[in-house]
This record gives structure tokens, sequence and C-alpha cells, in this order.
């Protein structure tokens, strides 16, 4: 079956498998978030710091930082729903060895193959709802697709704390997985035929993709925003609780406020896209303004109140990017063919950033306390801000060549 066939099925949107698709992004979410929340708890039972934490967190999207492009051919060839219940599989495969993890190598492992579980899910997410989701509503439905990861972290840091240990926390987390196994396999339909891709034609298709500078530029303003993203939330529960002398669940319960804030971001992003606006000044925009908010986050120059406040300031405004950039993958690909291809390079981008982000601010507050991480920060949107004003946006998708349709 052609990619073109596989187009021109005619599709009704469903939104209980929308919803169901949503709900299984933000439980994959969460087991980013609960490694943020339960950060005390893993410094006192296993004698942690604050770098080792975040491989905790970084690790998590290792195998996402070299697997997207090949995720994306994975998910065509085996099915999207298959894919996605599998990959629910390994994160609760992952996650009950974690909670029975005897020390801190094991349970890195086991945040190792969650990230691959993560991974699948984040890459069949997008390919189910292309599938049942009328066009129209296609914005709308990305939307909150978008939402998952902000929405995920915030749940796992108001729940966290009603947990009496970490161990209950990944046990109450492998639960959740299940239950979303069992939503898939129930709502979910299968796709009516998978498509028929040629190992060959995806690696040439993977090389178009990464000798394209625009994609590139993309991947690497998401990795420049996942960085900058997690630098922060991957530690604020202890940051909140250093700066405003607070007890672990009112810092997790501040943590999900500031985080949650990041969805409206998202949803406004799809607002103000319909409404004209200009894709590089939103990004632009939206990177120094978390730059400039981080300084004032990391410096610590104001009370407690004002940088609980930043970080609202700063997750809210930073919600935009994710939305905006993963629209325009169809506008800056080679060809419409090859958006999926330019999604997964822009996926990879963001796990590099995820897995930067934590270990380098980590590493740095360790080594030379939390003002280290401002200048990490205000380089990172720097360097996207340059990267965003060399991006040209094209006003619609590439159309597909004759000759690459006929490959397919």
């Amino acid at each position: 079956m052609t990619i073109a066939a596989y187009a021109a099925i005619p599709r009704n949107t469903h939104w209980g498998v929308v919803s169901v698709v949503v709900g299984s992004g933000i439980v994959t979410a969460m087991q980013v978030g609960k490694a943020a929340i339960a950060t005390p708890l893993l410094q006192t039972d296993l004698s942690l710091d604050l770098a080792a934490a975040g491989w905790l967190t970084g690790i998590f999207a290792v195998l996402g930082l070299i697997g997207g492009i090949p995720a994306g051919t994975l998910v065509a060839r085996a099915g999207d729903r298959r894919m996605l219940i599998f990959g629910l599989g390994v994160i609760a495969l992952g996650t009950v060895i974690g909670a029975m993890a005897p020390g801190f190598p094991v349970l890195l492992a086991s945040r190792a193959l969650e990230g691959f579980g993560f991974l699948l899910v984040t890459v069949a997410g997008p390919a189910i709802l292309h599938r049942v989701v009328q066009l129209g509503q296609r914005d709308l439905a990305f939307a909150l697709w978008s939402c998952f990861m902000p929405a995920g972290m915030a749940l796992a840091m108001l729940a966290g704390p009603l947990f009496s240990d970490w161990r209950t926390l990944w046990w109450g987390n492998a639960g959740l997985a299940a239950a979303a196994i069992v939503a898939g396999l129930a709502i979910v339909p299968a796709a009516p035929a998978r498509v028929s891709v040629s190992w060959r034609s995806a690696a040439s298709d993977a090389l178009r993709v990464l000798t394209s500078r625009e994609p590139v530029l993309l991947a690497v303003c998401f990795a420049s925003y996942s960085l900058m993203f997690f630098a922060l939330f991957s530690f604020l529960p202890v940051l909140l609780m250093e700066q405003m002398e607070i007890a672990h669940g009112t810092a997790g319960l501040l943590s999900s406020v500031a985080t949650g804030a990041n969805i409206i971001g998202n949803l406004a992003a799809g607002y103000l896209l319909a409404r004209g606006t200009s894709r590089s000044a939103l990004l632009s925009g939206a990177y120094l303004i978390m730059g400039l908010t981080g300084i004032g986050i990391f410096l610590q120059v104001f009370g407690g109140t004002p940088t609980l406040t930043l970080c609202i300031l700063f997750s809210g405004v930073g919600g935009l990017i994710p939305a905006t950039l993963i629209s325009s993958a169809s506008l800056v690909a080679p060809s419409a063919a090859l958006a999926p291809v330019v999604i997964g390079l822009i996926m990879q981008g963001s796990n590099l950033g995820q897995v930067i982000g934590p270990v380098t601010i980590g590493g740095a507050i360790a080594s030379y306390g939390w003002k280290a991480a401002a200048g990490i920060i205000l380089i990172s949107g720097l360097i996207a801000t340059i990267a965003v004003l060399v991006v040209s946006f094209s006003d619609e998708p590439t159309p597909k060549s004759p000759s690459e349709e006929a490959n397919r």
C-alpha cells in the first residue's frame, strides 16, 4: 500500500480515540515527572547527588536521541496501534523493574527501558491521530497532543508526594501504564493496512532530511527548548524546597502548577498560528523570554514567590514552542512525503535536549551551585533564537515529486 493510498483513506474523527492516545502520552510523560518529584526521596534512600539524579531523567531520552527516525519507520511497518500498545508495555515493564531495583545501576537501566517505550508511544501517537482525525480538525487534535508532556509531568509532581516512598510511586505508574494498554486495545482501531516501506528508501529519505538545512535547524531549536525546560523542571521541586523552605508535598503542588502552565502555551500556539502570527516572531520571542526568566530563577535574586512566578512565566511562554515546531514540520520538509521523517528528526532533537539538560545542569549545580545554571539557560535561548531567524518557513507543504510517489 503506497503512502498516497494510505493518505486517501476516508477518515472520521473519533474523539474517544483521540482521548486514549493523548491519555497514553500523558502516562508516558508521568514517567519523566516522577523522577523529578522523587529526587529528594532518591537522594535519601540511595545516597545520590544531583548529578546522579540528573542522569535518572537524562538517560530516559538516550534511545530517543538516536532512534527517532528509525522509530518512525518501525511504526509505519508494524502498525501505529501495535507500536503504541507495545511501547506502553515496555514502559510498564521498565517501571516494574525500577520499583524492585536494589540500587542505582539497575534503576538507571530501567529508566533507559522506560525511555524506549516513551519513544515508541510518542512516535505512534501522532501517526494514529493523523489517521483518525479529519483534516479540518487536526490543528485541535495536535494542540491537545502537544499538551501531553506538561500535563503528565504536572500530574506526576502533584501525585508524587501522596505516595509513602518512591518505590510505591513507581508501582502506581506501572498500574497506569497497564490501564492505558487496556484502553488502547479496546478503543484504538487498527490501521486498515500497513504502509510498505523499503529500508533502502527509508535510508535515502533520512539522508535527504539530514542534509536539508531547515529540518536540522528545527531539530536544534527543539533541542534547545528541551534542554531549557528539563534543566529547570528536573530540579524544580528541589529548588523550591531550598528557596522557599517548604515541604516536599507543597513543592510538588507548586511544581505541578508551574509545569501545567506549559499547557496554556501549547494551546495558545495553535490559536496564534491560526490568526496568522509569524512563526519566527513567536519562537524567537518565546526563547528570549525563557532565557531571561531562567536567569532570574537560577540566580535566586528574588524571594520565593517571585521566583515561582518566573517559573510559571518560563513554562507558559515556553509552551508556545513545541506546538509551533511540530506543526512546522510539513512546511520545511523537502517534500510532503518526508514530513514524518522530519518529525522524527525533531523528536531526536527534543531527546538530545532532554539528555543534556538534566545532566549538564545537575553537574553544574553540584560543582558550582544554582547560579551556574543561569548561563547555560541563557546561551541555549540565544542559540535557538539565532537558529529560528535563519529558518525559512514556507506557507504550504512542498508537494511530493512524481518519482518519490512512484518509489513508495
